[in-house]
């Protein structure tokens, strides 16, 4: 069984956690007077090292109080992550650049025509459990997907957000949307990435996720038939998010 991993706080070291998260509450607002969380677009592709430096500025900044909560959303070039629980195996043709990601999970790929977003938000501010605060990402997708009648679906046993593929077969599920997170003096960092046209070939360089049974693929958006742009997929993310997580301010 391939278990729903992430990365706990520093001083937790890490642990496995297992959960039955469609019972848990798919919000997580603010404390009462909290400021809006920012809402940035890059316009370009951003450099995954660059990334993941900016992120760490943030999220040291919102520690220190110096900050505000914020979603980056953005795209990579073709490129490949390792989370804390990847294994060797799960590179299968390293045809893209390998990164180590720091965050919990196994391999999986980024690159163009995928929404990232990398979710800063101060726990201390809303609440203190990462089972409710993965269970809110979960939850943001699903409601987005909703947005473009597509049915996302949690799995216990599985990462991500799921949609059935009944076409392809009995018991054939696509995974549409990868959730990977780590957290530091209960700032988030990492978070959600949505497939909405890719190139799904890509992914065939990893065992994304770990996850080797066929009868589980990868699809986006434009593969299930819906020619959205990230545009429109990033006005229906920002409206699902703030019936979720609060009021947001674009800068």
């Amino acid at each position: 069984m391939h278990q729903q991993e992430w990365l706990l706080p520093d001083h937790d070291h890490g642990e496995r956690v297992v959960n039955t998260r469609e019972e848990l509450v798919g919000a997580l607002t603010p404390v009462d007077g909290a400021a809006p969380v920012e809402w940035l677009i890059a316009p370009e592709p951003v450099a995954y090292e660059d990334a993941l430096a900016e992120m760490d500025r943030h999220v040291q900044a919102i520690s220190e109080g110096r900050a505000a909560e914020r979603i980056w959303l953005l795209e990579h070039p073709p490129l490949y992550t390792a989370g804390t629980s990847a294994r060797g195996a799960g590179l299968i043709d390293a045809r893209f650049p390998v990164f180590e990601a720091g965050r919990g999970g196994q391999m999986t790929y980024h690159g163009p025509g995928q929404r990232v977003a990398y979710v800063m938000l101060d726990l201390n501010r809303r609440k203190r459990d990462l089972r409710v605060f993965v269970a809110a990402l979960e939850a943001w997708i699903i409601a987005t997907l909703a947005g473009f009648n597509i049915r996302g679906e949690r799995r216990e046993d599985r990462v991500g957000v799921w949609v059935r593929r009944p076409d392809k077969g009995a018991g054939h599920e696509d995974k549409i949307a990868a959730i990977g997170i780590r957290v530091k003096r209960w700032v988030t960092l990492h978070g959600i990435s949505l497939n909405v046209e890719p190139d799904l070939d890509h992914f065939g360089g990893i065992v994304a996720c770990g996850i080797e049974d066929p009868r589980y693929g990868i699809t986006s958006l434009v593969d299930l038939g819906l020619p959205v742009t990230m545009e429109e997929v990033d006005t229906v993310l920002r409206r699902s998010f703030e019936e979720r997580f609060g009021a947001t301010v674009a800068v």
